[in-house]
């Protein structure tokens, strides 16, 4: 089906756009879904609770860089107790940003964890039978 355009003063703008369900519609990653078949699931929580970590622990260095040039009064400003009571803050917003979802990067993680244990799992099983 062709898109027809029409000119507007921000230039040309589609008269139909995609279904809103077309986006939302999760890719299936067929690497990802074979090598979780190959680790455990205890080895999969890990990943999954590593990768969450490490995502927190990036947010954390963001929150800290955002916060760092603040000066003032108040809980952001530059009192000799606010540095500590700021990093403490900072450490508690990423741990949180992360578990509820954070911004992308616990799920990449997560999923180069579980295809090196996979890779890792095979290798091992076939050096075990023999197979080089």
């Amino acid at each position: 089906m062709a898109t027809s355009f029409v000119d507007s003063y921000a230039g040309r703008v589609p008269l139909s756009t995609p279904h809103a369900t077309a986006a939302a519609a999760p890719r299936t990653d067929l690497d990802l879904a074979e090598a979780l078949t190959k680790v455990s699931p205890k080895a999969q929580a890990k990943a999954k609770a590593t990768a969450t970590d490490f995502e927190a622990m990036f947010l954390n260095s963001m929150f800290s860089q955002m916060t760092n040039g603040v000066k003032g009064d108040g809980p952001f400003g530059n009192t000799p107790g606010t540095g500590v009571w700021r990093s403490m803050l900072t450490e508690e917003y990423s741990k949180n940003f992360a578990k509820a979802g954070g911004v992308g990067i616990s799920t990449d993680v997560f999923r180069t964890l579980i295809l090196q244990q996979a890779k890792s799992s095979t290798a091992s099983s076939s050096a075990g039978n023999g197979k080089a």
